[in-house]
């Protein structure tokens, strides 16, 4: 019993992706979901307490957003490293799980053209999770003389662009940006410029 409310869980949270991907936000509903992951839409409001729990659990997912274990590796390594290492290392990471997760790129798209309860809900899970590495490495953020925050800020803005334009764009300032060879020079102009950037005080 228990298996089969996990796996019918697991069937709506997917079925999120799904609709937020091909449709947007402006379909996207308690019957559009039902009908997509084929149960009652009353489970919705027994298991989630509604659209916007359902959303955020979608959200929260490691299909929709990466982890920071994921994007940080063995935290051991990471700590060995220099704050300009530290700062590549989650960036480069960082693009490249998004580039993994072509449902999220879709959905960031949709979210640039559609604003409402349900996007800002998608943006605090994200917001939610850089509140966690300032947290997780505040000692090393303090210790460096820069804005971290304003200055990943520009980076992160720059990967999500990049990437959201590389689904139908083949070339952005002579850089193939839908290909991993374009993303290999990427990542290395990404690197020098953050241990360019990222200096302790």
């Amino acid at each position: 019993m228990i298996r089969d409310k996990q796996k019918t869980q697991e069937k709506m949270v997917a079925a999120v992706g799904y609709i937020l991907a091909r449709d947007g936000f402006s379909k996207f509903g308690v019957n559009s979901v039902s009908r997509q992951a084929k149960v009652d839409k009353a489970l919705i409001y027994r298991y989630f307490g509604g659209l916007p729990g359902l959303l955020r659990a979608y959200g929260n997912s490691i299909d929709f957003w990466p982890s920071l274990d994921e994007i940080i590796g063995d935290i051991e390594v990471f700590k060995q490293k220099s704050i300009g290492e530290k700062m590549a290392e989650l960036l480069v990471q960082f693009s490249r799980a998004l580039r993994r997760r072509p449902m999220t790129l879709e959905i960031m798209a949709w979210e640039l053209v559609e604003h409402n309860e349900l996007t800002q809900l998608l943006a605090d899970v994200r917001e939610q999770w850089v509140e966690k590495f300032f947290q997780r490495f505040s000692d090393e953020i303090s210790a460096t003389n820069l804005d971290i925050a304003a200055t990943s800020a520009l980076f992160g803005a720059a990967i999500n662009f990049l990437l959201i334009r590389g689904r139908n764009t083949h070339v952005f300032n002579k850089i193939a940006i839908d290909s991993d060879l374009g993303w290999q020079r990427l990542e290395a102009a990404l690197t020098e410029m953050c241990l360019r950037c990222f200096i302790s005080a």
